[in-house]
């Protein structure tokens, strides 16, 4: 055999093991591609997903300002002639939530075919006299009746007045185990304890859209304050309800 014979039966002979190493030393390298082009897509939506999951109380739960009916049911015995002690304690403490600057109509409801129809009128008249002492005008005090649902038995007297308040929705929903989820999020419940403790704190619901305008400063005893501090000395107030005796 020539000698250029014997070079391409040569070349013939090695080809396909350089192709097969080339073939092998392929593959490692297209898995790792593979692999990695699979984890950057997870780690893209995992990021999306857990970013749209809303989490947070105050988004849950949003503390709001709207109209809310406050009202009262007072029992009235069929034996009773005028309002009580304990009725009239009752309703000072259900009136001072009253707002006279916005001057609310007070509803004020008298059983009608109850058994003790009588001596619920008679309640409701003594209930708007001591409405008109609290500071309530006259006008804006409407007394109407409704139906008693049975004449064999005694029926309240309802009062009631639209103010403006605070508030969240209602708690203790539980729409699902909060132990069976697999999503790292808060459960549903979650904060609205809280929401509903901190509207039900706020005595100017107006404190939660803005801050209110500051008040007039005492400038006489600012001056007092300025001048004991000049002097380096101690106010008589501080040292009266001070605890130190040294």
């Amino acid at each position: 055999m020539s000698q250029s014979a014997l070079k391409a039966r040569a070349l013939v002979e090695t080809a396909p093991s350089d192709r097969s190493r080339i073939r092998r030393g392929a593959v490692p390298i297209l898995a790792a591609a593979a692999l990695a082009a699979l984890l950057s897509g997870c780690a893209k939506r995992d990021s999306i997903t857990v970013g749209a999951i809303p989490d947070d109380y105050r988004t849950t739960h949003p503390i709001v300002i709207s109209e809310k009916n406050q009202k009262i049911d007072l029992p009235v015995g069929a034996g009773d002639r005028g309002m009580t002690g304990s009725q009239r304690d009752t309703l000072l403490g259900f009136l001072d939530g009253y707002d006279k600057s916005a001057a609310p109509t007070l509803t004020i409801q008298i059983p009608s075919g109850s058994a003790n129809e009588i001596a619920a009128t008679a309640a409701g008249r003594d209930f708007a006299r001591l409405a008109v002492t609290s500071g309530i005008k006259r006008d804006r005090i409407v007394v109407a009746s409704y139906q008693a649902a049975s004449n064999e038995i005694s029926s309240p007297v309802r009062l009631s007045y639209v103010t403006v308040k605070a508030q969240t929705d209602k708690c203790g929903r539980w729409p699902e185990d909060m132990l069976e989820t697999s999503e790292n999020k808060h459960y549903a419940d979650y904060g609205c304890s809280y929401q509903n403790n901190l509207a039900a704190q706020m005595a100017n619901p107006a404190d939660l859209l803005g801050p209110r305008k500051p008040a007039d400063i005492d400038a006489e005893n600012r001056g007092k304050v300025i001048d004991v501090y000049r002097a380096r000395g101690i106010s008589d107030e501080f040292l009266g309800n001070s605890q130190v005796t040294y």
